[in-house]
């Protein structure tokens, strides 16, 4: 492995190449342009605010907040994912023809939704700032935890680079991995806390009694439900926010990170990055061969 690191160390212009590829090619001839990136998981985000606090009756404070600081963070591992899952089958013809690095291709599909990501993020931060100035300057909006932003960064990016990788070298041998993939990302949007809180989670397993924390570390082993928590408790300033406790909405304050499932997540992050490196490298001398 340490090999094919030098290896794509030496080809790291061409993966910045490809990078602005395909950031240029994306928005191609539209007029708009990168907002386009911007603009859906606004609007996404402005529905579901609107749906949840006035048909749900949600009352939580800064709840559009709540919902980006989730929905950015799942949304830039879903493109990434589903995007680089195709790119070495898009790329096949080239592939057998030139020789450079094949990991560049899924990697540069990670890259730049990376790119989106972290644009959509100081977009976010503008967000909350003009809230928080249009509502006579009160509690601020970020805090110290903000510096742990970057080291979650680099989890979430581990993980996405990995399934990347895995599905990405998968997919070349068996097209059904896209189709499954979409399914399976779909319905995982359902079960990470996006549109609702873990704590949601945690008192609606209470009613199990002894098999109440159980329950609760299964569904939060889901590294991703793991992440976009974590990315609320960093991006969002704590606040009151509304829960069903048996039954009733009731004003929280949100619980504390389980800092056991995310260290859980971030162990499994790396080791599927190095676990879908590995089955890259191992799968990628065999792409010439599929007819």
């Amino acid at each position: 492995m340490r090999d094919d690191l030098k290896e794509l160390w030496r080809f790291r212009e061409l993966l910045g190449a490809m990078v602005e590829r395909e950031l240029r090619i994306r928005y191609k001839n539209s007029v708009l342009g990168i907002l386009w990136s911007l603009l859906n998981p606004l609007v996404t985000v402005a529905v579901m605010n609107f749906v949840l606090k006035n048909v749900m009756q949600n009352d939580t404070q800064s709840f559009s907040a709540y919902i980006l600081a989730a929905y950015l963070p799942f949304m830039f591992f879903q493109l990434a994912v589903l995007d680089s899952s195709q790119s070495v089958l898009a790329a096949l013809p080239v592939v057998k023809k030139v020789y450079f690095p094949r990991e560049i291709l899924p990697l540069a599909s990670v890259i730049s939704n990376g790119v989106h990501f972290l644009i959509a993020l100081v977009v976010y931060f503008v967000f909350i700032f003009v809230v928080w100035a249009s509502t006579g300057f009160g509690t601020p909006p970020v805090t110290y935890k903000l510096w742990f932003l970057p080291v979650l960064l680099l989890i979430h990016f581990s993980l996405a680079t990995g399934l990347s990788l895995f599905f990405s070298a998968l997919n070349v041998f068996y097209e059904d991995v896209k189709y499954a993939l979409t399914i399976v990302l779909y319905l995982a949007f359902f079960l990470t806390p996006v549109m609702y809180f873990a704590e949601t989670v945690y008192y609606a397993t209470r009613k199990y009694g002894a098999m109440a924390d159980l329950l609760y570390t299964v569904f939060m082993s889901n590294p991703v439900a793991t992440i976009c928590t974590a990315y609320r408790k960093v991006l969002v300033a704590p606040g009151k926010i509304q829960v069903l406790i048996n039954g009733h909405a009731e004003q929280i304050q949100p619980r504390p990170l389980d800092w056991t499932l995310f260290g859980l997540a971030a162990v499994l992050s790396f080791v599927v990055l190095i676990g879908g490196y590995a089955f890259f490298n191992r799968m990628k001398w065999k792409f010439v061969e599929r007819p």
